[in-house]
């Protein structure tokens, strides 16, 4: 998995390509949780992420409780299997995904 970030004033977009698996969970969560305290709006772009599991959910989730609490989080050009993960698991009630 690979993350990079681009930063506009306290606007954070997140660029995502690979997997979020077990394995780079962790990873993904430092890295939101390193840039989270100066924003007070996320986006994550999914296009180039075509795996999710449970605990790519988490960080999610995670996220989203952080950014409620300071601005927004919206995940963007999310691809269809993990849409579809989102829609199963009832994520798409509670995240903004466009």
């Amino acid at each position: 998995m690979v993350v990079k970030h681009k930063q506009e004033n306290k606007k954070f977009t997140v660029y995502i390509e690979g997997r979020i698996d077990t394995n780079t969970a962790p990873t993904l969560l430092d890295y939101l949780k390193g840039i989270m305290p100066d924003a007070n709006e996320l986006v994550v772009d999914l296009r180039d992420v075509d795996y999710i599991s449970s605990s790519g959910l988490r960080v999610f989730l995670a996220a989203q409780k952080t950014m409620n609490e300071q601005g927004s989080l919206t995940l963007t050009n999310v691809q269809d299997e993990v849409m579809e993960v989102f829609q199963l698991t009832g994520f798409t009630d509670f995240l903004t995904i466009v």
